[in-house]
């Protein structure tokens, strides 16, 4: 059976080296977990508002690595703890001064980033800044795809109990709030939910990279369907689809596993805003075929 398996191109790298298994397991989980919280995210408008968030976290993990190193449970609570400060922080600021949600998380996260290079280049090496930025989701262990899992089973959970809340919340939070007293429960669940997700995409993909297994295949499914439904669906499938297809590139090309995964992602949408039913070139094709008729 082993020996089938290892005949076929796309299988025989998972089946003949564990760190390809579970590197997928991770990018799985990855998908369950924070590619829904993509395409929340996308429903609110505020895409980069998940870059910001993904910096965030950087300093409190830089810290957590000069105390005890690479460790995972020191990086994790460290990212957990700043992601969820400086999103109490830059919706506190937006909600008191002049400054919008925008320009608030926009400079949080220039200093953050910042912050957080400046931490791990005053004890740790090029090696260890760039594992941190970019990721290092083939060395993931078993811990490590534990924390995954886990958080992702947390936000699959927490979706499924207050689905329709969250999309409410996120397509009209201020009819939410006129309705319900639930909206500010929403909000601040969901910024948690985030963090969560972002902490997990750390650890494989590095703080550039996480937010890219969020937004892109939530952009890519937008193209396709309209409901939010299907919409979480094939998000989800077009996010494990591509980190499949990101890991091969990566075996088969030696190229880095964080990037190839993104931009096999960045793919997808590109393919889908050229021949998806709902981006422009299709629109516009069915717009000449009205006035044909």
């Amino acid at each position: 059976m082993n020996e089938t398996l290892l005949a076929i191109p796309l299988l025989s790298p998972f089946v003949e080296f564990s760190f390809m298994r579970r590197a997928f397991a991770g990018c799985l989980a990855l998908s369950l977990g924070a590619t829904p919280i993509g395409v929340l995210l996308m429903l609110r408008r505020m895409s980069l508002a998940g870059d910001a968030m993904s910096h965030a976290i950087l300093p409190g993990a830089a810290i957590g690595y000069l105390i005890a190193g690479l460790s995972l449970p020191a990086m994790t609570l460290g990212g957990l703890a700043a992601g969820l400060a400086v999103a109490v922080l830059a919706g506190g600021v937006a909600r008191n001064t002049v400054i919008g949600e925008d320009a608030s998380l926009a400079t949080f996260y220039l200093l953050s980033l910042s912050t957080g290079v400046l931490l791990i280049s005053l004890r740790g090496s090029n090696v260890d800044l760039l594992h941190v930025l970019f990721g290092s989701v083939l060395a993931l262990d078993d811990d490590a795809l534990l924390l995954l899992a886990g958080f992702a089973s947390l936000s699959i959970v927490a979706l499924a109990l207050a689905f329709r809340l969250f999309v409410l919340e996120a397509s009209d939070p201020a009819f939410l709030n006129r309705v319900s007293r639930l909206g500010p429960l929403a909000h601040y669940g969901y910024l948690v939910l985030l963090v969560l997700n972002l902490v997990a995409g750390f650890h494989a993909l590095g703080t550039l990279m996480a937010v890219g297994i969020m937004i892109l295949p939530a952009a890519a499914a937008r193209l396709w369907v309209g409901n939010v439904g299907p919409l979480l669906l094939v998000a989800v499938v077009v996010a494990c689809c591509g980190s499949l297809a990101g890991l091969l590139l990566s075996f088969y090309l030696d190229l880095p596993a964080g990037p190839a995964i993104v931009l096999t992602l960045g793919a997808a949408y590109l393919v889908s805003l050229a021949v998806g039913p709902l981006g422009p070139l299709a629109g516009r094709w069915r717009s000449h075929r009205h006035f044909e008729r």
